[in-house]
């Protein structure tokens, strides 16, 4: 049984929290980080291990974000060669956990922001 049932009804779907912790919105947002592909951050699981245990990643994540103590891990940092030169730049690369979450502050927030900067421009003119 899902753990998001227990709340469902303290957040609602209006709450800009309670779109963060829908289950199922954390299932889109991991589908776009895994369509994405990419490496694993610095606990080195990859798109393949957290799939393999999908369930258990996304409930963990939605726990933790419901309790309000999810913490971030640090980066993981890579260098990758520069086009046409020989230097490096440093690449930070979070883990899959990490990346589902941005994902999901991304899809929640980014139509907010789209529809405010429509009313701006328009008031503008």
């Amino acid at each position: 049984m899902r753990w998001n049932k227990q709340y469902q009804e303290k957040h609602k779907e209006y709450s800009l929290y309670g779109k963060l912790l829908k289950y199922e919105s954390l299932e889109t947002s991991w589908r776009k980080v895994r369509k994405n592909k990419g490496a694993g951050g610095i606990d080195r699981v990859t798109i393949e291990m957290f799939e393999n245990q999908l369930e258990l990643q996304l409930n963990t994540i939605q726990r933790q974000l419901y309790k309000k103590n999810y913490q971030p891990q640090p980066v993981r940092r890579v260098e990758i060669p520069k086009e046409d030169t020989d230097k490096k730049r440093k690449l930070g690369i979070p883990t899959i956990r990490d990346r589902v979450i941005q994902q999901r502050l991304k899809d929640v927030l980014e139509p907010i922001s789209d529809l405010h900067n429509q009313r701006l421009r328009k008031h503008c003119k």
